[in-house]
């Protein structure tokens, strides 16, 4: 069987080369990759009849008489994104000047059907965790922001809300809360295969998540560590690309575990003094925090504000990885909204 064949066209050097180390570095030898960026090459090229899978041409090299060609994938790069603008068919805009690591997500999400690739090459599916060292940082907020970012990059995501006592529903378009006895019953009993159990209640929004239960966890007899089992079962199943786990502030045994069963860790702050000195605190008490496992995000940043992580009187143990700025409507912001802000879409890209 013939592999894919993909042309990427564009005579900036600059912008094709990391677009080609990305193919190669998700694809390697699956795939048959043509670079070009000489412009009467590529003219003389499509002189004759040509069939790929995808071509990613950029503007100045695009001409309609392309879709004459056997081309199952046609992306144009536009140098100005034009908000509303509507696609031709076979024909896929894409903003070029969006970060690499999106542009490549949306050829390869529309292009899902057209690269036959094995299987085995798939990654097996990532956890992450959102968590923080003291509450009020806006780590839920992060938790469904990349939620809703990464299933906007093509990626089937499960949410799951690891609070002892939940609120995240009142982001949620159905905020009704898990109602059968039996499924509290399962929860208790703490089965390994727990998800496949359970998963007949999983809702999907945006993206996927475990519903909030109708009281605390303490209330309905139900340990904490069942947020573990849940991950761990739900991994196993392989039906997601990440399992978000958004957890409870408290650090104790339970919450270490999660740690350890994470494949990234998001620890989110702010810029202030009691939010750096807490994050300083949870530092001093986890081993490997210096590894490209953790991934360190300012929340609800305000350049007009005090900032304690530049702070000369504070001695930062930690290196921030992103910054989200302040939301001024954040009581009115759906998850829809939050995936399409810049900070958020910047911390998703880190988990990629």
């Amino acid at each position: 069987m013939s592999k894919p064949r993909i042309i990427i066209a564009d005579t900036d050097l600059n912008y094709i080369i990391p677009l080609k180390l990305k193919f190669v570095e998700e694809f390697f030898d699956k795939v048959e990759l043509e670079i070009i960026t000489d412009e009467e090459y590529f003219e003389n090229l499509f002189l004759s009849p040509q069939r790929a899978d995808i071509l990613i041409v950029s503007e100045n090299l695009y001409d309609p008489s392309l879709k004459k060609h056997n081309i199952s994938n046609l992306f144009l790069m536009m140098e100005q994104y034009e908000e509303g603008q509507t696609d031709e068919l076979n024909l896929n805009r894409l903003f070029k000047y969006t970060s690499i690591k999106e542009v490549f997500n949306n050829i390869i999400g529309k292009s899902t059907g057209l690269l036959s690739i094995d299987e085995s090459v798939k990654k097996e599916t990532q956890v992450i965790l959102v968590c923080s060292a003291c509450g009020g940082v806006g780590k839920t907020t992060v938790a469904l922001g990349i939620s809703a970012s990464l299933t906007k990059n093509y990626k089937k995501v499960l949410y799951i809300n690891a609070g002892r006592l939940q609120s995240f529903q009142r982001m949620l378009e159905n905020s009704t809360v898990v109602s059968s006895a039996d499924v509290y019953a399962k929860l208790a009993r703490e089965n390994e295969n727990i998800y496949s159990e359970i998963k007949h209640v999983i809702r999907k929004e945006i993206f996927s998540y475990l519903p909030p239960f109708k009281a605390a966890l303490m209330s309905l007899g139900i340990p904490y560590s069942i947020y573990e089992k849940i991950a761990v079962s739900a991994k196993n199943s392989k039906d997601y690309d990440y399992i978000v786990i958004d957890a409870d502030t408290a650090f104790d045994e339970d919450n270490a575990k999660l740690l350890d069963i994470s494949d990234k860790v998001i620890v989110v702050t702010e810029q202030t003094s009691t939010s750096i000195f807490a994050t300083n605190l949870l530092i001093d008490n986890i081993n490997g925090t210096n590894s490209d496992k953790y991934i360190f995000v300012c929340n609800n940043f305000d350049k007009n504000e005090d900032n304690a992580i530049i702070s000369p009187n504070i001695e930062l143990k930690f290196a921030i990885n992103d910054y989200i700025d302040h939301f001024d409507n954040y009581n009115l912001l759906s998850c829809e909204d939050l995936s399409r802000d810049i900070g958020i879409q910047k911390t998703a890209f880190l988990v990629i």
